[in-house]
Formats: C-alpha cells, structure tokens, sequence
C-alpha cells in the first residue's frame, strides 16, 4: 500500500507519535512518502530523532518551495515553476483558477503547493496528520496534484482553537469531500460529531508510544528527594504556571522537592521569570528541549509526572498527551488534569490523581498525598503501565491504522463496483 502523510513541517522533535506511526508502516512494508506543506519553514537537521536518520526519512521528505514575499519575485519564481508540470499542465492552470479559489490561486500558494506533489504515482492513501492541514490538501486533490482516499486525523489545535478562531463551518466542505476521520480521543470525537461529520465515516485511533522504549521502573525514594517533572511545549494550554506556583507552596513545606521541565516555547521567558518572583530557583529547572534518550534519562530518576493541560484563552485544547503515557508507562505516578481527552488516560486514584485545570490548591492536594504516601507510587505506576500497554501501545495502534486504511480502500472497491 502506497501513503502519503501530510504533515506541516518535518522532521518536528516533539510528533514522536507521527513518527512513530511512519516508521511501524514502513517496517510492515508499506511504501511511505511525507509532505511537508507548510510554507517557508527552516528544516530543523541537528536535534532530531534517531528514526530519522535510520529509515532515511528525508529522502522521502518533500518540501513548498520557499515562497518570496514579493510578488513579483514570486511571479518570477512561479514562472520558473512550469517546467515541472510539463505532464500535468492542467494542474499549473487549474491552481491559477482565481475564480474559484480566490486568494489562494491569486497568491500563487496553490501553485508552489503542487509543485511538491506532482508527478507521483497515486496513493492508496493520503493521510492529513491534522485537520488543518486536510483543508489545502483537499483543494489540491480537487486539481489532480494527488490522488487517493483522504484521511485525517484530529489532534488538538485543529479540533479546538482553529475552529473558534474560524467558525464552527470550517470544515463542512471537508466532511463530505474527506473519505475518513480519526480523532485521537473520544472528546474530539463528539466535538466532530456535533460538527456534522458522519459517523461512519469516523474512528477514534490514539496516538501511541514505543512501550519497548520506555523501561518499566518502580518508583521508590531513594535519597530522600522527591523529583517532580514535566514535558511539553511551554505554551498556555500546558498550564506548566500552576505547577510552578504548587511547587512553591510545597516547598515550604517539603524542602527535598525538585521540579524539571523539560521543554522550550513561547512561554520560556515568562515562566523564568515567575520562578524568580516565587525564589524557587533551586527548586524549578527550565531544561529546554531534550533528545529522546535524554529525556528517558531524566524521567528514569524522577518520582511523579505532571501534566496540568488547561484550556488557552484561544480555545486551544489538547486531547491526551504522549508524555503523560510515556511517563506512565516507565512506572510513575501521575497528576493530570480534567481536561479534553486526559480522563481517558488517567484512572483517577488508580494510576494518579486528576484535578481541575487551573485550580494550584486542589494540585498541592494531591501531590502532597503523593509525596507522603510514597508506597502507593509503585501500585500507581503498575496500574499505569498495565493501561497504556493495553490502550496505547504504538504497535497495536499500527495494526489498528492498517484495518482502517484497508476498511477505507474496501469502501472504494465497493463503490467501483457499485
């Protein structure tokens, strides 16, 4: 079976669970080829996954050509452009079709986008990594640059903040049009639901983890420290400021406390800053981005896993994330939050505890009965474990995504037939 994944930008340090995706169809014979659409993107070639490089994904890696911010230099280009639709000219002429497509033909955007895609045998399937992205790539079908079944997945952004900023009709030319929908949670589920999308046409398909990468440990005190630790974009909707402020109020009380964050974002700067303000510098480490090995060092000697998501002031939710399981798989306790897809993951006082978003004394609750309580993180981090092996194990979750291409494929062979 032919793929073709359609991603914004690639390769991207933090979409272990695309990647993880990638490599398992590859490994089970599939021919994969990636696209990059999004425009006049820095390729990121130092800090990047070892499966990268491995499977030489960047030799399957295509890229927009950089656009000019001036017109008339991206006139100039486009004409230089031509050349490689020498077999698919209707293409070119369709993407100019300002009468149809308005600013995104008379911009030359759906140009320089095709460009990228011609010239390549059909695929069996065309998978939109986020919603957001199935919207261009759907138009771009439309004008014969690819070809194959579409299918998309909904991750967070483009289920929740894309649509309040756009209208809750942003994707109803995407719902009929679209040959299947998999959001990676069932919250996202019922948000699409109510959005219009048929449900036949709709699956719930997790993102998964690499359980084999993530060694199972029981967590027990061992120097009398107890190390606390995050993971993730500091951006608003990880809500890493209230677990900064519940660390503070803890470590009034339980002075062998250690926080780390391992991440870098928009927020970085702000955050620093109220780790000076709250005098917890001893205490709070910002770590920046990490490579993967590095990142099961630090959480193999840490004690419990937070992951306070919030809603942002811009609607942006997240449905489950992938730290959350891979912390729980290495055997930690967990504090998460009510929030979008998270109570799937969490069994609340089974495998961790969940609290309210934004709510710092309900978190020093809990992670006070955590630290206190230490023989409970072993039975917590069993419990974790045994449910994210169960329900989000990245190889079953192949083998899940292969029965849903090939059920998609089957509903094409029954049309041609019909």
């Amino acid at each position: 079976m032919r793929v073709a994944f359609v991603v914004a930008s690639f390769p991207v340090l933090s979409e272990t669970f695309i990647l993880n995706q990638i490599v398992g169809l590859i490994d089970r014979g599939f021919t994969i080829d990636i696209y990059a659409i999004q425009e006049n993107v820095e390729l990121e070639t130092t800090n990047v996954h070892p499966n990268v490089e491995k499977y030489h994904l960047l030799e399957r890696t295509y890229y927009v050509p950089k656009i000019p911010k001036n017109f008339l230099l991206r006139l100039l280009k486009g004409i230089t452009l031509l050349p490689n639709f020498s077999q698919n000219l209707l293409v070119a002429l369709r993407s100019l079709n300002i009468f149809k497509y308005g600013t995104q033909a008379l911009s030359l955007r759906l140009l320089y986008r095709a460009k990228s895609l011609v010239g390549k045998e059909p695929y069996d399937i065309i998978h939109c990594q986020f919603g957001t992205l199935a919207l261009p790539i759907m138009v771009l079908r439309e004008l014969g640059a690819i070809e194959g079944r579409l299918v998309t997945s909904f991750r967070g952004y483009d289920i929740t903040e894309f649509i309040y900023k756009e209208g809750e009709n942003i994707y109803r030319q995407l719902f009929p049009t679209g040959d299947f929908f998999l959001p990676n949670c069932n919250y996202f589920k019922n948000i699409l639901l109510k959005l219009g999308c048929d449900q036949n046409k709709l699956a719930v398909l997790e993102s998964g983890i690499d359980c084999s990468k993530f060694a199972y440990t029981p967590r027990i005190p061992v120097d009398g420290f107890v190390r606390l630790v995050t993971t993730g974009r500091l951006v608003e909707k990880k809500g890493i400021e209230y677990c900064i402020r519940a660390v503070a109020k803890l470590a009034k009380s339980h002075k062998k406390i250690e926080y780390n964050i391992i991440g870098d974002g928009v927020l970085r700067s702000s955050l620093q800053q109220l780790i000076d303000e709250l005098a917890v510098n001893e205490q709070v480490k910002i770590l920046g981005w990490k490579r993967q090995p590095e990142v099961v060092e630090i959480l193999n000697r840490s004690s419990i896993f937070i992951a306070t998501s919030v809603t942002a002031s811009d609607g942006n939710q997240e449905g489950i994330p992938n730290t959350l399981k891979e912390a729980m798989a290495m055997g930690m306790p967990v504090i998460g939050t009510l929030h979008a897809g998270i109570p799937e993951l969490i069994e609340d006082g089974v495998s961790g505890f969940l609290v309210p978003e934004k709510d710092v004394d309900a978190l020093v609750e809990k992670l006070a009965l955590l630290i206190e309580n230490p023989l409970n993180w072993v039975t917590m981090g069993q419990a974790g474990r045994a449910y994210v092996e169960k329900h989000y194990d990245t190889n079953k979750l192949n083998d899940r995504s292969i029965e849903i291409y090939q059920q998609v494929m089957k509903g094409k062979a029954e049309q041609k037939l019909g």
